[in-house]
């Protein structure tokens, strides 16, 4: 089973881009990020031409996030609870009766900001949602854009980038809870290189060619999910494309 997790920045700008890789990688579960459109206004019509049903929650201009699978979408829902601003930041959905959780989390502004503290909060919220919804012996995965790099080898110049919001002891700490509750970082499982990379900013000069990127894109998947894990690898192509998103696909396949 080949699950996927590729933040777009706006579903409609990179459509070409996103079904032209749909078709030739078939994924089983894509999930995206950033999709950046309201409900009504969302372009079903060209992945249903290919095969696919899709599911997602979406607002305008901000946020946003979808799956889909070629396959049966069940317990579809949104949200953390208690806050109907998050939900186009998760989506909750069972594909061949694995669990899946699309996030997008907060991106967290500056470090002496509410957003950040708002970050910062929601992993706390998150890590409640895991715990009163499913155990860590589940067949879970747990995928998006974290807005974090984790490890010193997961961008380009952690000296210098220490303390800001995506690279930051703080969410390194929020991030960690979460993953101690029973993740297993499926990228890092077959690939233990630095350099490896899912976003390259726009702001800085050539900064793709440079390689000059952050690892901020995850796949984890609890214990028993991770055994099943065959292979997880980056594909830079689509970022390597006219127009194209900021981050790339980060891709893991799965014995079910």
């Amino acid at each position: 089973m080949k699950i996927v997790s590729f933040n777009v920045n706006s579903i409609r700008t990179r459509l070409p881009i996103i079904t032209q890789w749909m078709q030739q990688n078939r994924p089983d579960v894509l999930c995206l990020q950033e999709t950046k459109v309201q409900d009504p206004d969302f372009p079903t019509g060209p992945f249903s031409e290919i095969g696919y049903n899709c599911a997602f929650k979406g607002q305008k201009s901000y946020n946003g996030v979808a799956l889909f699978s070629p396959h049966k979408i069940q317990n579809l829902s949104f949200g953390l609870d208690d806050e109907p601003k998050d939900e186009p930041r998760l989506l909750r959905a069972t594909v061949k009766k694995l669990n899946i959780i699309n996030t997008y989390i907060p991106q967290g502004f500056e470090p002496d900001s509410d957003k950040f503290q708002y970050k910062l909060q929601w992993f706390g919220r998150l890590l409640k949602y895991f715990k009163a919804r499913f155990k860590p012996t589940d067949l879970l995965v747990w995928l998006g854009d974290f807005n974090i790099a984790p490890e010193a080898r997961d961008l380009y110049d952690p000296d210098g980038l220490l303390g800001s919001v995506c690279y930051h002891p703080d969410v390194h700490k929020a991030l960690q809870k979460v993953i101690e509750w029973g993740f297993v970082d499926v990228f890092r499982k077959h690939c233990d290189e630095p350099g490896q990379y899912t976003f390259w900013d726009y702001r800085l000069p050539n900064s793709f060619k440079r390689n000059l990127g952050w690892r901020l894109d995850h796949i984890m998947a609890t214990k028993p999910l991770a055994e099943k894990c065959t292979a997880c690898y980056i594909d830079k192509e689509p970022r390597a494309a006219e127009r194209p998103s900021d981050h790339t696909p980060i891709i893991a396949e799965f014995k079910t």
